[in-house]
């Protein structure tokens, strides 16, 4: 099981506010790296494609107010590997929190010597840019 994490991020709002913008998938695509293309989202659905990789589809399977949402693989994704996709959220102060993107993968270890830097790399994209979103 591979355990990718982002870098601890301190986002200068309050965990209820990153919690209710990431809850909704039509907010992420804000935070989707540029070789994302065909982006189409519901409240707890998305879909889309990275080139070299090909068409994902996720749906959000947990939600505990304010400190984790937990995303997963919806059928139709072609990978070869399972995976879940988690935002845990620590509150700080009132309007400080910490927020560390993390994907739970569980491949093979050919596919994770060619999967982790670019797991790595998505993790801590998704955690940068929501910072630099919350906080402009």
């Amino acid at each position: 099981m591979a355990d990718i994490k982002s870098e601890v991020t301190v986002i200068n709002k309050s965990a209820e506010h990153i919690y209710n913008f990431l809850a909704d998938f039509n907010n992420f695509e804000k935070l989707m790296p540029e070789q994302v293309k065909n982006w189409h989202s519901t409240s707890d659905t998305c879909s889309f494609e990275i080139s070299g990789i090909g068409k994902i589809m996720l749906k959000i399977v947990e939600k505990t107010p304010f400190t984790k949402i937990v995303m997963v693989p919806d059928a139709g994704t072609k990978i070869p590997f399972t995976f879940e996709l988690i935002s845990n959220l620590s509150p700080i102060t009132d309007n400080t929190s910490e927020v560390v993107m993390r994907i739970d993968a569980d491949m093979p270890a050919m596919i994770s010597m060619m999967a982790s830097k670019p797991l790595q790399n998505l993790v801590n994209i998704l955690a940068s840019k929501l910072k630099e979103y919350m906080e402009k």
